[in-house]
């Protein structure tokens, strides 16, 4: 399962997904929007994306977790648009025979989906100021 969706995401769906009887492990991660980064406080999040391109990114993002890790079936689902704080703006779901290896591959997921999936967040700060945030932090931009 790959979803971009402006949306809540349904997580429990998306760890059903899943859920295989070769599996005896299910990860779930969620990344939320939270209230400070780096000591400035986050009024809202925008996540903007081309969605043919994130789509597809997504989908060799999930290949490429099969050809890397044993694992038995894996979904991910991205919000864009607006969000506030304590939105779910992304899950992935992993299941395999392992908790290791589920584990494992659910943290390459969520890394490699910042660094090369072509999403960007916008970050709106109580301050006034908008910020193009970068998985680098050295590389965001104040607008």
């Amino acid at each position: 399962m790959i979803e971009l969706t402006r949306e809540t995401i349904n997580y429990e769906k998306l760890t059903e997904a899943v859920r295989d009887h070769a599996a005896g492990a299910v990860v779930l991660f969620l990344g939320t929007v939270r209230e400070f980064t780096q000591g400035v406080q986050t009024d809202r999040m925008a996540y903007e994306a081309y969605p043919e391109m994130a789509r597809h990114s997504l989908q060799l993002l999930v290949e490429k977790a099969f050809q890397q890790f044993p694992i038995s079936q894996a979904a991910v689902s991205h919000r864009i648009g607006d969000l506030q704080l304590g939105d779910i703006s992304v899950a992935i779901a992993v299941s395999a025979p392992h908790r290791a290896q589920a584990f494992e591959a659910g943290r390459w997921m969520i890394d490699t989906l910042k660094e090369q999936v072509p999403i960007w967040k916008r970050e709106y700060y109580s301050d006034g100021r908008v910020e193009w945030q970068h998985p680098d932090p050295g590389k965001s931009r104040t607008l």
